[in-house]
């Protein structure tokens, strides 16, 4: 018998993998940035994913080298690592 449902995110690669097709499907503005809100937004309220998962996620997407975060934190760009995951 199965009382709670299965956290589709509680993984960090899963998170940071939907983090990326969020980011993918932007088109990059000036100088390839995405903005972030473009990426947290359809995760914490399209997909229902919680803050954690989303912090998790991001985390571990800068750590492959998949993006890079500004240091004022308000937009993202595309390592070569993370577009090659959409080539």
């Amino acid at each position: 018998m199965k009382f709670t449902n299965e956290r589709s995110f509680a993984d960090p690669e899963k998170a940071a993998r939907r983090l990326m097709q969020h980011a993918h499907a932007f088109q990059p503005i000036q100088d390839g940035r995405i903005y972030i809100e473009v990426i947290n937004g359809p995760f914490l309220y399209v997909d229902r994913g919680t803050p954690a998962q989303y912090s998790a996620g991001l985390a571990f997407a800068i750590e492959r080298g998949w993006i890079k975060m500004h240091e004022s934190g308000t937009f993202v760009r595309f390592e070569q690592a993370g577009s090659d995951l959409f080539a």
